[in-house]
């Protein structure tokens, strides 16, 4: 196992939209490995190395929201590099015209503990410094800095972030074991030339929530999706 870290991660707002949930935004009941590493992503990310969750502990109880939400219905295309003969109106998206009423059941007053920890990728020249990005990645959080405002799951969920100093003893108010069902862990993309295609594969696991803690690795299992 590579360098670890260890950030509490809250906020008033949440919403980690379950894929098989086509039209409605319908939350899973905790934060997934994927969210969890886009908000450290946010944070430092680099070619040279991969971020792996191990372990997730969900510090509040469970609790849902309902509220209606506007949402446009269609997706901007991906413009050429040469705009010469195109169309600009293919471009653009006017919400008024293209606007779409949708529920979502959300998630309230939800706090993380996220502990990982990052691997090389073997990308980049620095790809072997894995001391130097850990202690980049180390300053960073614990001066609050990040090259992105992190989110809980959408871009109108700010989360905040900090880092949490070795030995400080947080607990979870959750008591007893739950199933928490297939969840989804990560997309694995697909790459040619180095530069990343459109279709992605989906990866779920199963975890299991004890106490209020979801040994990710161990649901997973260590060392299949590194």
């Amino acid at each position: 196992m590579g360098y670890g870290i260890k950030l509490r991660i809250w906020g008033d707002y949440a919403c980690f939209t379950r894929p098989e949930m086509k039209v409605e935004r319908v939350s899973y009941d905790v934060i997934t490995p994927s969210a969890a590493r886009g908000i450290i992503e946010s944070i430092y990310w680099k070619p040279a190395i991969k971020w792996v969750i191990d372990r997730i502990t969900v510090l509040n109880p469970i609790e849902f929201g309902n509220i209606m939400i506007n949402e446009v219905k269609s997706k901007t295309k991906k413009p050429p590099r040469d705009l010469s003969n195109v169309d600009g109106d293919n471009l653009v998206i006017f919400t008024k015209d293209d606007i779409a009423q949708r529920r979502m059941m959300y998630l309230k007053s939800v706090d993380y503990i996220v502990e990982a920890h990052f691997k090389p990728t073997g990308i980049g020249d620095d790809t072997n410094d894995s001391k130097k990005h850990y202690n980049i990645a180390l300053r960073r959080m614990k001066d609050g800095q990040c090259y992105k405002q992190p989110c809980l799951g959408l871009r109108d969920f700010s989360a905040n972030f900090r880092w949490v100093d070795e030995g400080e003893v947080i607990t979870s108010k959750l008591k007893g074991e739950r199933d928490l069902g297939f969840m989804l862990y990560d997309l694995e993309f697909k790459y040619k030339n180095g530069e990343a295609l459109n279709d992605a594969n989906p990866i779920f696991y199963r975890p299991i929530m004890k106490d209020g803690v979801i040994d990710v690795a161990k649901c997973y299992g260590e060392g299949v999706y590194e």
